[in-house]
């Protein structure tokens, strides 16, 4: 089988995931290319030695620069804090090297169209990691919708619900405007605008309306380093320091086939741990999808008779009807969050092989156009006004 050494650059919570389905897809996947994990880069108190060792890069490295222009690598995986995003993928695709990235691609819009426009240039493939669309629930819904099953969408519903950002959670990187963007909108609104954009197979125009709100305005100093989880092993100082980035996000938005739509993120929703929720309804038939319940999709089929008429929970864990699942366990026996990042990596695998990914994967390109959208709501809540995405380059 012929192999790509993959470089990973950064460590923590997605540095866990990003690891672990790279040293799994080769073993429940048969991709055109294995993955050989060759290095991972953190920083030197981060110790990414024992990272390596844990789990199973070959090699450990301090120095990223020189990691992603190495002629050993093939691609370079993106999971640092947002604002080192551009300056890592840029290197690496001038450098000639595939690219995947974590998302939002950056904590700019001009750093987002930047990476497209170098991507472009250099003609590497590159990728962004918005791990849902790889969710075969989600799959199936963009198979329906793409043929025809729910007729002409006219509403769309999206939610993004978190509670782990409560007061006694330190300032950590995420609340901090030059080192993330933008807080549960950037994190959260990101997943869901694209994740209704890969479902409906349509754009969204304008953003109608917005309200941001930041309820914890100062927090604890962090001190310590994270463990691997979001909010794991932080210790707080006894220190204050301001938080700069939105608590909450929700806009209105007109998409590109008529459909309004409403979307709605935050991080301190009381008893939601991780609800990533989209409805979407149509003149012949709805859907709804709630991550929490991620191996289910409700479906309405609004042409059968109604007196028969009522949603229908379907489970997508059928090898032969939904993507990705034949790969994986006997019907009904579910699958995680994690395997969300094996699909994903398993479709990477194929488009730098030059097969067609298994559903539609976004590159650069792909995610600037989600970029634009959250750039919009962020003009509207601040300025209080409708925005075109026609307007917002």
């Amino acid at each position: 089988m012929n192999t790509v050494n993959v470089a990973l650059i950064g460590q923590g919570f997605m540095g866990r995931s990003h690891s672990n389905a790279w040293g799994q897809v080769a073993k429940f996947f048969k991709p055109p290319l294995k993955p050989i994990m060759h290095t991972v880069f953190g920083q030197p108190e981060e110790n990414p030695r024992v990272f390596a060792d844990n789990w199973g890069w070959k090699n450990a490295s301090t120095d990223w620069e020189s990691l992603v222009r190495s002629p050993d690598i093939g691609l370079v995986d993106v999971v640092t804090p947002t604002y080192m995003h551009a300056p890592v993928a840029m290197a690496a695709v001038k450098a000639g090297k595939h690219c995947a990235c974590e998302k939002p691609v950056d904590a700019t819009l001009q750093g987002a169209r930047e990476m497209a426009e170098a991507a472009k240039a250099a003609g590497v493939k590159t990728f962004v990691w918005y791990n849902y669309r790889r969710v075969p629930a989600v799959g199936l819904a963009h198979r329906l919708v793409r043929d025809g099953a729910l007729g002409q969408i006219r509403h769309v519903r999206a939610t993004y619900l978190q509670d782990w950002a409560g007061e006694s959670t330190p300032l950590m990187w995420r609340f901090t405007k030059e080192l993330c963007g933008s807080g549960a909108h950037g994190d959260l609104n990101a997943h869901i605008v694209d994740m209704t954009r890969f479902v409906t197979g349509q754009e969204i125009t304008e953003v109608v309306g917005a309200v941001a709100e930041t309820f914890i305005k100062r927090r604890k100093l962090l001190r310590g380093v994270a463990a691997g989880q979001i909010t794991a092993g932080l210790q707080s100082s006894d220190e204050e320091g301001d938080v700069t980035v939105d608590d909450t996000l929700l806009f209105l938005a007109r998409f590109s086939g008529g459909a309004v739509a409403s979307f709605e993120a935050a991080r301190q929703a009381t008893g939601n741990q991780n609800r990533n929720t989209f409805e979407i309804n149509g003149t012949k038939g709805a859907l709804k999808f709630d991550f929490e319940r991620m191996n289910e999709l409700e479906f309405y089929d609004a042409t059968r008779p109604r007196a028969v008429q009522g949603w229908t929970t379907i489970m997508c864990t059928h090898g032969g009807d939904h993507p990705y699942v034949a790969n994986w366990w006997p019907d009904a026996h579910i699958i995680g969050y994690e395997h969300g990042f094996t699909n994903q990596a398993f479709d990477v695998l194929k488009v730098i092989a030059g097969e067609e990914p298994t559903l539609p994967i976004p590159d650069f390109a792909d995610a600037y156009q989600t970029q634009r959208v959250l750039e919009a709501a962020m003009i509207s809540a601040e300025e209080r006004h409708a925005v075109k995405i026609a307007d917002v380059k």
